[in-house]
């Protein structure tokens, strides 16, 4: 199960170096194969996948459904454009529609252009539906976000490392801080047509609210008739043991955002959700995307929504992730300060007297096999696919106690 680095001159890793945008600071582990919870380097060497791609990959690597969706799909029709229709987008769109319990879908590509689409839909509503006069709509959000890398969402980042360098900025957004529900509601005015929130922070370390503060949001965005939008790119989908995450606190918002494992880990696919009142306000020629909704995307999703309606995986992700957090939590005084998450989703705070985050992950690679990913110097995430079995589980708890 021990693993070692490849040496850093070796062909795979260099040309990568050499040739590539130095946009990420990847370990040097060159994946050449994967099947469920486990990857495998060019040189033959198995990691257990913790990071499961920011939870793209909650079904795993190459899923034999949404791999057999793929391969059928292939073989008809890839793309069309949204000029035209296909057999798989109405049913997509439909089967998307009825697990979000919403009224339509907007299907797109990428993460960060659902939420792109989100802000539009939710100003043009403000214009439309609310009367914010207009190019006044304000849109409420969080401190520690993490909504995507564009122009418009780096510009209501606090992140230095997103928006440094990038201005000018996007105006329009309130930054408040996450959890800070009196803050939030202070900053909602006439103005406002949108709060657009993360159920859980991920980026931030796995960050969990307060109980009472998305059933608030819920009910001041009701009272005071602002658009509710969750962020469900990561934690939806069954990740949290929960088809979204909001269902843990019994909410539902007035759209979803939704991406990674929407495309199960095969092809980008996003889309958001929401009623007929809040997507109608778009007509013909005001927002749309070559490849959102294609043939190819479709077929995939359709498999990720029928893996998704058994309810298997948010079980799957219920129990293991109890298992998760219960071996996790032995170690907080044992080398971690804090353990946060729910389901098979967990922020580890490191005692930076230790190691930083960056050494961490390095280590369990190296030593044990084990893929995870830093964040904010001293914290790491696990995000385990949701087929990983309760021997893996322990398996990665064990190897995070032998680093400590």
């Amino acid at each position: 199960m021990t693993a070692v680095f490849p040496d850093l001159t070796t062909p795979a890793v260099a040309e990568a170096e050499h040739w590539t945008a130095h946009n990420y600071h990847p370990l040097p582990v060159v994946v050449a194969d994967a099947s469920g919870a486990w990857v495998t380097d060019v040189d033959g060497r198995r990691y257990l996948d913790c990071l499961a791609g920011y939870s793209a990959l909650n079904f795993g690597h190459r899923h034999p459904v949404l791999i057999s969706a793929a391969r059928e799909q292939l073989d008809r029709v890839t793309l069309t454009s949204r000029a035209f229709l296909h057999d798989q987008f109405g049913p997509f769109c439909r089967e998307l529609a009825e697990l979000c319990d919403m009224d339509l879908v907007l299907p797109m590509n990428t993460g960060a252009e659902a939420v792109e689409t989100a802000i539009k839909v939710a100003r043009k509503w403000g214009y439309r539906v609310k009367g914010v006069p207009d190019g006044k709509a304000t849109i409420v959000v969080a401190e520690n976000n993490f909504h995507g890398r564009t122009t418009t969402i780096v510009s209501f980042s606090t992140d230095p490392d997103a928006y440094r360098d990038y201005g000018p900025f996007t105006p329009g957004f309130r930054i408040v801080p996450y959890g800070d529900l009196a803050a939030l509601s202070a900053a909602v005015d006439d103005t406002t047509v949108a709060v657009l929130i993360e159920p859980i922070q991920g980026e931030a370390g796995v960050l969990v609210p307060p109980p009472d503060y998305l059933p608030g949001i819920r009910a001041l965005c009701s009272e005071r008739n602002v658009l509710f939008i969750a962020d469900e790119v990561q934690s939806g989908l069954g990740r949290t043991g929960a088809t979204f995450a909001c269902e843990h606190e019994g909410v539902k918002p007035d759209m979803y955002v939704l991406g990674k494992a929407l495309g199960g880990g095969v092809v980008p696919v996003s889309a958001v959700a929401s009623s007929r009142e809040v997507l109608g306000v778009l007509r013909p020629g005001e927002h749309g995307s070559t490849f959102g909704g294609n043939p190819l995307a479709c077929a995939v999703g359709r498999a990720v929504v029928g893996l998704l309606q058994s309810g298997e995986y948010q079980e799957r992700a219920r129990e293991l992730g109890s298992r998760l957090h219960e071996g996790l939590g032995k170690l907080v005084g044992q080398g971690l300060t804090a353990v946060r998450g729910r389901g098979l989703w967990a922020g580890l705070d490191i005692d930076p007297a230790l190691m930083t985050g960056r050494e961490a992950c390095e280590r369990l690679a190296a030593e044990h096999g084990i893929l995870a990913k830093d964040t904010h110097g001293s914290t790491i995430r696990l995000a385990p696919p949701l087929v990983v079995t309760p021997e893996e589980v322990d398996l990665a708890v064990d190897a995070i106690a032998a680093i400590l």
